[in-house]
């Protein structure tokens, strides 16, 4: 009997599948991937003292050089193609437009409100990538983009007029990589190996400018949600290393663990 149920399912469904047509649907004219690639950059201050940088987030577009929107900026992104994923169309595009390949990439949400593209029915997959600076001092704009930049979140959402809906896509970007530099160990994407937590500190408020914690170090290192997170550096004999390449007096050296946060709203 349950040779006979198997033979009856598979010959319906060949008759489903002889009986299917694509054609009965309309598919949309394009599926790119665009991507809101943050970095933080890094510019010494001029003073006698030893203290830290100035560290800005930015966020890379590139000038777009035909039609549509021909002269204005946009997010680096291009059609995903029938053998690639969106995700290998996003690491594609990413590299092809930017010529940067590699960092933290990751999905942020699709967009497909009616009138977004002149081109016709597409439905844009969009994604945001954190950068270190280093991997951007030789970007390059690509054949089809005229220019490629970097850009204080202010400058690109208040300042220059974007293409597309991609103003509202940066502004749902920003907002997400906020809510994780609070909730998540992102931060370490800007930082080196070993850091100070003045340093941890201030690359969170150049993400989340009003973040304030006036016993950051004892909470990060101290409370029992978090304590493990991050853990002191120390040589081959068991010694604690620190740095006062950005103070006075040396500052004890951290670095993330591998320890993922179990997050709460009842704790």
């Amino acid at each position: 009997m349950s040779e006979n149920y198997e033979q009856f399912n598979a010959e319906s469904d060949e008759q489903a599948a002889r009986a299917y047509s694509s054609k009965k649907y309309r598919t949309p004219d394009g599926v790119p991937a665009d991507i809101v690639m943050f970095t933080l950059t890094k510019r010494e201050r001029k003073t006698v003292t030893k203290t830290l940088p100035i560290r800005e987030l930015k966020v890379m577009l590139i000038k777009r050089k035909g039609w549509p929107f021909a002269g204005r900026w946009a997010l680096p992104g291009g059609f995903c193609q029938e053998n690639e994923s969106i995700y290998g169309a996003a690491k594609r595009e990413l590299m092809e437009e930017t010529g940067v390949d590699g960092g933290h990439l990751e999905y942020l949400n699709v967009y497909s409100q009616p009138g977004r593209d002149p081109r016709g029915w597409i439905i844009s997959h969009a994604f945001f990538a954190l950068v270190e600076e280093w991997m951007l001092e030789h970007r390059q704009a690509a054949d089809d983009a005229e220019d490629v930049g970097l850009f204080s979140i202010q400058e690109a959402l208040q300042e220059l007029e974007l293409a597309f809906d991609h103003r509202t896509i940066i502004e749902d970007a920003y907002r997400r990589i906020q809510q994780q530099m609070l909730e998540t160990t992102i931060a370490r994407q800007f930082l080196p190996r070993d850091f100070t937590l003045s340093e941890l500190y201030q690359v969170i408020q150049s993400v989340v400018p009003d973040f304030e914690e006036p016993n950051f170090i004892r909470k990060i290192t101290s409370t029992r949600s978090r304590k493990g997170i991050v853990e002191e550096v120390r040589d081959e004999e068991g010694n604690l290393l620190s740095s006062n390449q950005y103070s006075q007096r040396p500052a004890q050296l951290y670095r993330f663990t591998e320890l993922v946060p179990r997050l709460s709203i009842y704790t």
